[in-house]
């Protein structure tokens, strides 16, 4: 997983007002949660985050405050609903040892034989929530679709990764091979 780096100042005035007076001035209320600690809370500049929020890819982030540098993921996001810039944002702080869920970005990989058929490949789920160390995430879950039929599905149940646990319901399609139009006016005159 790549890591971002994420300057933050500690914030003292909390509540409504505070919060309206920081995003008037660009900028964004953060909390800080993990280790068993008091969440904490700081602030960062909207535009430092923007190659951290407006991206399909995932981050642990290296967040400096005060000089004290530790390691975090971000949680949780709250966006203007008719600006659609941020509102909130909600850290998570991790260590190496502890395991951590995140949702990950599917990739898929090679050509399926369903498609050869004349099916279309249909993705239902682009990411995938696991459970593991932070340091052992991967950026993106590879899943190879060589051997799927046409009319067939590939079920989160059916995949399996080194060291990941996933955390989605074993009967959830992650993809699957669907029959088209021509490919059913093939299968009538066969």
């Amino acid at each position: 997983m790549k890591t971002f780096k994420l300057t933050a100042q500690p914030r003292t005035d909390l509540g409504k007002k505070a919060a309206k007076e920081l995003r008037k001035s660009n900028l964004i209320p953060v909390v800080l949660n993990g280790d068993g600690k008091e969440a904490i809370h700081l602030t960062v500049s909207q535009e430092d985050v923007r190659k951290l929020v407006y991206t399909p890819e995932i981050f642990a982030i290296e967040l400096t405050v005060e000089g004290n540098t530790s390691m975090a993921v971000l949680k949780d996001l709250q966006f203007h609903p008719v600006k659609d810039t941020i509102l909130h944002m909600d850290l998570l702080s991790v260590t190496p040892e502890k395991p951590v869920t995140m949702e990950v970005p599917v990739k898929l990989e090679g050509h399926a034989e369903g498609v050869k058929a004349g099916g279309k490949l249909n993705l239902s789920m682009k990411k995938l929530k696991v459970k593991a160390p932070y340091t052992e995430i991967p950026e993106r879950l590879l899943i190879n679709v060589d051997n799927l039929g046409l009319g067939k599905t590939l079920q989160v149940g059916e995949l399996h990764f080194e060291g990941l646990e996933l955390m989605n319901a074993k009967n959830a399609v992650v993809c699957a091979v669907q029959l088209t139009r021509a490919a059913r006016g093939a299968q009538a005159k066969a």
